[in-house]
């Protein structure tokens, strides 16, 4: 018994990763409608500014927060000059558009910092603490922290606040929310910003477990478009509920399941991905899209 704690602790503990880069995706289709392919490596990018930062002296978490700043504006010129040219146009070419700009991002990341893998310093102390057997490393519990604070201020903007409700009204219909006076360029270039801040924040939660380096997020952003699709595209809680039970089911199974393993761990997402948008298609937290014929 006390082993399948561990599992599932250790599985929360990975499933906090994929929900934070998520909550990024979620973030930019709530905003805008788009799903960017590209939101691990724009988070990438912003864990080498960290990185950079704190190799010229910065304390690691005041490097943290400058490079999230620092996002913010890259995420909001993105949306300006690459994606805002491609609204209205087929959903395979903003498709395109993005993996290219995720294989270009990645291109930059190698050219400027190198293609080899570079140590990111912890974020929290190290050690465990012990609960009746089970051990939570203080970086699991940190993380599992930095995700209910993130998850709470989302839920308070989108839910409470006129900016997160004009920015829902502007991804469900941009046309009628600027006639009603809506700044839609403004409000888009936001949301792509608040999105490359916390993909940011995503990108250097896991770099400490990984190494740092230019493809870093490339599996991780597996897991969390799962995440985001299996919770509802358009739901925040639904992605993190979703990234937890990913990250406990995929832990059990290669731990449980022979067949599985280490290696075949991945398949576990895609299979819970399959038989979800079989059974309900807007996910487990969305909410079906009904049209006025």
């Amino acid at each position: 018994m006390t082993g399948v704690l561990q599992q599932i602790a250790d599985g929360l503990s990975t499933g906090a990763i994929y929900a934070s880069l998520a909550l990024a995706l979620v973030l930019v289709n709530r905003a805008t409608g788009v799903i960017n392919f590209a939101q691990g490596t724009m988070g990438t990018f912003g864990a080498f500014l960290a990185w950079t930062a704190w190799s010229w002296g910065v304390p690691i978490w005041p490097a943290v927060i400058i490079a999230i700043v620092l996002s913010v504006p890259f995420g909001a010129v993105v949306e300006r000059y690459v994606v805002r040219r491609l609204y209205g146009q087929n959903t395979l070419a903003i498709i395109i558009i993005t993996v290219g700009m995720l294989v270009a991002l990645t291109g930059i990341i190698g050219t400027v910092w190198g293609y080899h893998d570079r140590e990111f310093p912890a974020l929290f102390p190290s050690g465990v603490l012990r609960i009746g057997g089970v051990a939570l490393s203080y970086a699991a519990i940190g993380n599992l922290l930095v995700l209910i604070v993130v998850v709470i201020l989302m839920q308070v903007v989108f839910l409470r606040t006129r900016f997160g409700l004009a920015m829902r009204s502007v991804a469900d219909n941009r046309d009628s929310s600027s006639l009603l006076g809506l700044p839609t360029s403004g409000l888009l270039m936001a949301g792509w910003g608040m999105a490359a801040g916390l993909g940011t924040l995503a990108a250097c939660l896991i770099a400490p477990e990984v190494f740092l380096g230019p493809t870093m997020m490339d599996t991780v952003l597996i897991y969390a478009l799962t995440a985001a699709i299996l919770g509802g595209l358009d739901s925040p809680l639904g992605a993190v509920v979703a990234a937890l039970g990913i990250g406990v089911a995929e832990n059990l199974a290669g731990a449980y399941i022979s067949f599985i393993g280490t290696d075949m761990k991945i398949v576990v997402p895609l299979a819970l991905m399959a038989v979800i948008l079989l059974l309900k298609p807007q996910g487990l937290f969305g909410h079906r899209e009904v049209v006025r014929v």
